[in-house]
């Protein structure tokens, strides 16, 4: 089976690194390629890697010969999963912040596009980042009916159409809800992470699963060395540990690095023994490093990359400041008392304001109907109200306690009883790829306009 997937942020390389294991246990023969991040190319590189001789673009990757599949080390490193090219190119928020890569971003649409058609995948999978995807799908579309109307295949060889399964819903029901209607056109079978999302889309015909939300698989690893890193990054025994995650995208390092950098030198005038560590992905490390550099004398800080890394600083921190998404989710499973913030530009602050039309951000807060994890949002997103709700959380046991109880309470909605939801989502695209002869002799059936 040969699969092409598209995770255009690390929050959806993340979901896809899970689903990518998850089909390596399900389908033996699987094959991978595509557009990913660090967290799918680790996946990668434990595994056997098979080439075509006759295309040198993106990556096949055997995820079921990961041990005694006959390549030594070194040479399933020398193949492992690589993207066709940084997502942080193509991972942009905000409504005006988008504009100056639109150039870049349509190039990388065409050639993800002509990407596909070199690899002729089984199954298409696109992960969460809709603006992307659905840029993308549509240009694929509307090239696949072109074709279908001339009597000639795509790609030089590749049938017209594969099946498209999207994993992680646009959240209609927060914001431009006329969107369930441009996904059903769209998509072939799409995967939601909450309950009662795919009602949104069902009414326009698109079959949704509810699969639970992967974050939900993810528990305190023991083998995490909590001391090997505590010596790695000097940090001392009595450190009172504190957590920075400032974004994966240079729009929100940008805006949220100066913002964050200010609270924790408010929390550290009120709290001793402060240690701060940033967990970061490689598109934004540089500028990640030098905005933190400016602690240097006022608060201890270090830098760290990587999944393994990430995890470690979980498992040690008494509290996080988070960029607002999936890390919220995260956290609560590791037990880390935090809150989320996040801004855009002015204008698309008040824009933002206008069109979301939920009460909260934060996904345990939403499922909950009350705010039980803290946000710091638009113009509430200042280094004062964010170092004072801090100062509580880390002074009081009983308040940070309360806090992962309610949140952990919550999660337990985020799964389904008898499954993971990476071995869920695993069978659906497994089915939809067996059925890849059956959609593709139809490839007309989703109409997009020119």
């Amino acid at each position: 089976m040969k699969v092409y997937i598209v995770a255009g942020e690390p929050s959806g390389d993340l979901l896809a690194s899970g689903l990518m294991r998850a089909l390596g246990r399900l389908v033996p023969d699987v094959k991978f390629r595509g557009v990913g991040g660090e967290s799918m190319m680790a996946v990668g590189a434990g595994v056997c890697v098979n080439v075509d001789s006759d295309s040198d673009a993106g990556v096949r990757a055997d995820v079921s010969c990961s041990d005694g599949c006959g390549n030594d080390a070194g040479e399933a490193d020398n193949e492992r999963f690589s993207s066709l090219f940084d997502i942080s190119e193509i991972s942009v928020m905000g409504f005006f912040e988008v504009v100056p890569r639109l150039p870049l971003i349509l190039k990388r649409i065409q050639q993800t596009i002509s990407d596909i058609e070199a690899f002729g995948p089984d199954v298409l999978i696109t992960v969460d980042s809709w603006g992307f995807v659905s840029a993308l799908l549509t240009k694929l579309r509307k090239k696949w009916r072109r074709a279908a109307r001339s009597g000639n295949c795509a790609g030089g060889g590749m049938p017209s159409q594969i099946p498209v399964v999207h994993y992680v819903a646009p959240q209609v029901w927060a914001w431009k809800k006329g969107r369930a209607r441009n996904v059903a056109r769209l998509v072939d079978r799409l995967m939601t992470l909450l309950p009662d999302e795919g009602r949104w889309f069902e009414r326009w015909g698109l079959r949704s699963d509810f699969v639970g939300h992967p974050v939900v698989e993810r528990t305190v690893d023991a083998a995490l060395d909590t001391d090997g890193f505590h010596a790695a990054n000097a940090i001392p025994a009595d450190a009172t540990i504190v957590t920075v995650l400032p974004g994966s995208r240079h729009s929100e390092t940008k805006r949220l690095i100066p913002i964050l950098r200010e609270a924790i030198v408010r929390i550290a005038t009120k709290v001793q023994n402060i240690f701060v560590v940033v967990p970061t992905v490689p598109g934004v490390e540089k500028e990640v490093r030098r905005g933190f550099a400016e602690l240097e004398g006022r608060v201890p800080v270090c830098v760290v990359t990587g999944e393994v890394s990430r995890y470690n600083a979980f498992a040690v921190s008494r509290l996080a400041l988070a960029k607002s998404g999936t890390v919220s989710l995260e956290l609560v499973a590791f037990g880390v008392p935090h809150m989320i913030v996040y801004t855009f530009g002015r204008l698309s602050n008040l824009i933002a304001r206008w069109m979301v039309k939920v009460r909260f951000a934060n996904l345990i807060n939403i499922l909950a109907d009350r705010e039980i994890i803290p946000e710091f949002l638009l113009w509430r997103c200042r280094p004062d109200l964010i170092a004072d709700c801090a100062v509580t959380i880390l002074e009081s046991r009983q308040e940070a306690d309360r806090q992962m109880a309610e949140a952990a309470d919550v999660m337990r909605r985020l799964r389904l009883p008898d499954i993971l939801p990476s071995d869920r989502a695993a069978q659906i695209v497994a089915e939809m790829a067996g059925r890849s002869e059956e959609t593709r002799e139809d490839p007309g059936r989703r109409e997009v306009n020119n």
